[in-house]
């Protein structure tokens, strides 16, 4: 079947876009979408109910990225106004970023952002500039001190002290992220204590979510569509837990698409390895996954390709009907709002013909 931009279409009532996340991690809803037919495929349910859904053999696996102070403002040198958005950062005082000005800034010229320091344009790299940052100080550090917490475009206001921790995971250790792994929000101290009380386990990978998430599909035709690039990073002790997994029949269940996609990219060429990469993996229906059993996630966009991934997962049928079962109860949506179970389907592949 050929797939169209179309296909991934829904209508969504603007005031469930949740613009501020719940008093308690583990206060969000949860939709249980079981691989079956008939009117109990769809269950309504809480994040604190996860822990039920568990065997003693099942691994959780998360991402443990932390997302960076990205967005800044600033001035070019004629005086006019700029906002950066760092995608990525591609060395210790290099990053490529996303620049909105009256005109675009030329190759070599210079930025001074925050009024505290400048950075040099070095070029472009498709729709990101590159850019140099003073090189007496780490990035991040440099980030940390001056730039925002860059909010999701959908959420109407700018970001709040509140913001400042409940924008990030609670296990988020590795900075370099410009978007947070929304599905491990849910998740506090409490749920991750009664995981273990269930004798499932949890394993951690990095991949750091680039701007490019955000970016919309602008091609009808799905196969002309290229993604954006992301790097991830897969240790030994994962990949070693997911093979203890397979070896005593329990499942491997994703905390979020930014884990699915790290797992599914790293295993695409054989065996999945421990190690480092660069992923643009575009995950849709007619997808063979390798890894990955069942799927926490977030609601995603309309038309965006983490709609077309859960669609490749749990089969295009089953997600179009729990979007419809969740507009109708009043679910909050995307990065602050609630949450699906998702059970990969084993014909999902042939759920698009």
């Amino acid at each position: 079947m050929h797939l169209t931009l179309n296909d991934f279409d829904y209508p969504l009532p603007p005031e469930l876009i949740a613009q501020a996340p719940l008093a308690e991690r583990s206060a969000s809803r949860l939709l249980i979408v079981q691989a079956m037919d008939g009117a109990d495929a769809l269950l309504d349910g809480h994040i604190a109910d996860l822990p039920r859904l568990l065997g003693p053999n099942d691994l959780l696996v998360f991402n443990d990225t932390r997302v960076i102070h990205a967005r800044l403002h600033g001035t070019k040198a004629s005086g006019g106004q700029i906002e950066v958005l760092i995608e990525r950062a591609v060395g210790p005082h290099e990053a490529l970023a996303q620049v909105r000005a009256s005109k675009s800034p030329g190759t070599g010229s210079t930025l001074r952002l925050a009024d505290a320091f400048e950075v040099e344009v070095l070029g472009r790299v498709g729709e990101f500039y590159h850019l140099r940052f003073p090189p007496g100080e780490n990035l991040f550090g440099l980030l940390e001190r001056h730039g925002k917490l860059p909010l999701p475009p959908y959420i109407q206001r700018a970001a709040g002290e509140d913001d400042e921790s409940r924008y990030q995971t609670v296990f988020a250790r590795e900075p370099g992220s410009v978007a947070a792994p929304t599905a491990g929000l849910h998740f506090d101290e409490a749920i991750l204590a009664r995981i273990a009380e269930r004798g499932a386990r949890c394993a951690w990978l990095t991949l750091h979510v680039g701007a490019g998430t955000f970016q919309p599909v602008r091609v009808d035709d799905l196969g002309e569509h290229r993604m954006h690039r992301e790097r991830y990073v897969i240790p030994r002790e994962t990949v070693d837990a997911i093979a203890a997994t397979r070896a005593a029949g329990g499942r491997v269940i994703a905390v979020g698409t930014t884990s699915m996609r790290a797992l599914e990219a790293a295993a695409q060429d054989g065996p999945l390895s421990a190690g480092s990469g660069e992923t643009e993996i575009f995950i849709l229906p007619g997808f063979h996954f390798q890894v990955v059993d069942a799927l926490v996630t977030n609601f995603h966009l309309p038309k965006s390709t983490l709609l077309m991934l859960v669609s490749a997962f749990a089969g295009m049928d089953d997600i179009r009907r729990a979007y419809a079962h969740a507009i109708d109860r009043r679910y909050r949506f995307f990065s602050y709002g609630d949450a699906m179970f998702l059970t990969r389907k084993q014909d999902a592949e042939h759920d698009a013909v």
